[in-house]
């Protein structure tokens, strides 16, 4: 397989892949009967999906606008903290494993606490959606930072470089396939945790929509959120992907001529 005909294989292969599990699916369902009110098949998801366009269009746009709004300052206080950690080794010492005890704890325990503070609505949706998200931006950053190469430093520090200008011309630079590896897993976790905070503390959103189709027992429309929400996270990889594709290729240099 030449690199042409390779490229264009890890292009649809996804496709292909979804594909089959989608007539896989259908075709299980339809052999067995099984009831629509258990686990529907994906042509009643998508009877429901354009039956309810409207109001899942409704839905999406809210926990999309508020999961960018938690993600964005994800983005700058992991950056932020990520420079800190990284940047000092008793930084490194002292807040990491803070960091990293914080980030075991459940997020969805934190959304009554939020509704206490902040009232039902847009608030609690995006902390959550900020507290589950910031880590792998902060863990990244840092990490990128950290594991500058000693000898790479110890070269410019002797051509005259000051430890800031080492960080923010060279280390900064360096943490940038880091960085956008880091939004890819965020952003799929920020609308995790705007949906999980939905479904308990707001009355709109895709969380929302499925508590309420799952009460009425509209199982195809509570799968048709989930596949709203999935569309959403899998554009906002693909934008990230590319992003990083025409801007950080000098780090895939490696793997071009293979």
């Amino acid at each position: 397989m030449n690199a042409r005909q390779r490229k264009y294989a890890e292009r649809w292969s996804p496709w292909v892949l979804l594909l089959a599990v989608i007539i896989l699916w259908q075709i299980i369902c339809s052999a067995f009967n099984v009831s629509e009110f258990i686990f529907p098949s994906p042509q009643a998801i998508w009877t429901q999906f354009v039956e309810y366009k409207a109001v899942i269009a409704g839905h999406a746009w809210r926990t999309f606008w508020v999961t960018m709004a938690g993600f964005g300052i994800a983005i700058v206080v992991g950056v932020l903290l990520g420079f800190l950690i990284g940047s000092s080794r008793i930084a490194y010492a002292a807040v990491y494993p803070l960091m990293t005890a914080f980030n075991a704890l459940p997020k969805a325990a934190f959304v009554p606490i939020l509704v206490v503070w902040f009232g039902i609505g847009v608030g609690p949706a995006i902390l959550t959606a900020f507290l589950i998200s910031f880590f792998p931006i902060m863990v990244n950053i840092a990490t990128g930072l950290a594991t500058l190469e000693p000898e790479l430093e110890d070269v410019l520090r002797v051509l005259g470089a000051k430890r800031w200008d080492v960080l923010v011309k060279v280390g900064l630079p360096r943490s940038l396939p880091y960085f956008y590896g880091s939004l890819k897993v965020a952003i799929t976790l920020a609308f995790v945790g705007t949906t999980v905070s939905e479904m308990t503390a707001a009355n709109e959103g895709i969380g929302y929509l499925l508590i309420s189709a799952g009460s009425s027992m509209q199982m195809g429309l509570a799968f048709a959120g989930l596949l709203a929400v999935g569309a959403m996270a899998m554009a906002m990889y693909e934008l990230f992907s590319y992003v990083e594709k025409h801007t950080t290729g000098w780090a895939r240099r490696g793997s071009q001529g293979e």
